[in-house]
């Protein structure tokens, strides 16, 4: 299993970034799947979660209204469109796996640092 999560930066607050997610190893579209962040020295917070079809999407209630969450099971990719970014939303983003009929994940990727600051 690989998942690694791409399109992290610097931006200024209000701003916007989207994440991306290549996983392979996996048959994709069989996993709902999840983007989980965390800031350095802090436990990891839960963001959001995708099923297997993109019909059952949740969110965190610090992100709900600013954050789109999306897949393309043609090309084994998880998205995370990022909007209204506030300085709380910097943290390393990790794209991962969830167990089947759990809201735990098994595998994470590699993260991707997105900085808010002005």
């Amino acid at each position: 299993v690989q998942l690694q999560a791409s399109g992290g930066g610097l931006v200024q607050p209000g701003g916007s970034l989207r994440l991306s997610c290549a996983a392979s190893g996996f048959t994709f579209n069989n996993y709902w799947m999840h983007w989980i962040r965390q800031v350095p020295g802090k436990g990891p917070e839960w963001v959001s979660i995708i099923d297997t079809g993109s019909s059952n999407i949740y969110y965190s209630e610090s992100v709900k209204g600013r954050f789109t969450i999306s897949r393309d099971n043609a090309k084994n990719m998880l998205y995370l469109q990022m909007n209204t970014l506030k300085p709380d939303d910097g943290a390393l983003y990790y794209c991962a796996r969830n167990v089947p009929y759990s809201w735990y994940a098994d595998y994470w990727g590699q993260g991707t640092l997105v900085t808010v600051s002005s």
